[in-house]
């Protein structure tokens, strides 16, 4: 993997409400950065649940009403991933807690919690999936819409 990419990985529970939202989030930040080729950006599930399931729709359609499509198929994360990403971002501290558990000895991976670059220091994205509505989804797009630009910008300027 010498080709100088910086690797995102954003994990939740199930791969189908937060992290396909975080995903498409920075996906657009770097291609509105127009660096879009320097990075790659992917998500996963801490479980098996949904794997080969899309996104949630309730997210999708916030998703869209903001311009942004997800056409993700949710994923387990594996110990691969931990020496593919630089960054791996749990939605919220018990994420973060079962990353680091899961994180193999020496593994290049830095976890992060997306919530520590909220500049509102809002940390935790709460899970959507058994709201009713769209709310949630809402809440956690413009969540992810401070964290992630927050976080590139902390990255580019401060190589984190």
């Amino acid at each position: 993997m010498g080709d100088g990419k910086r690797r995102v990985l954003m994990v939740c529970l199930g791969n189908t409400c937060r992290s396909p939202i975080a995903e498409a989030v920075f996906q657009n930040v770097v291609n509105k950065a127009g660096v879009s080729s320097e990075w790659e950006v992917d998500s996963a599930a801490l479980m098996d649940w949904n794997v080969g399931r899309g996104a949630q729709p309730r997210g999708l359609k916030t998703l869209s009403d903001h311009g942004l499509k997800c056409s993700h198929k949710a994923r387990q994360i594996t110990k691969e991933d931990f020496e593919k990403f630089d960054y791996i971002f749990g939605m919220d501290m018990g994420n973060v807690r079962d990353l680091n558990e899961l994180k193999p000895a020496n593994s290049k991976a830095k976890i992060l919690l997306l919530g520590d670059f909220d500049p509102q220091g809002e940390r935790h994205i709460r899970d959507p999936y058994f709201d009713h509505g769209y709310e949630g989804f809402e809440k956690c797009y413009q969540q992810c819409s401070r964290m992630c630009p927050e976080f590139f910008k902390r990255v580019t300027e401060n190589n984190i």
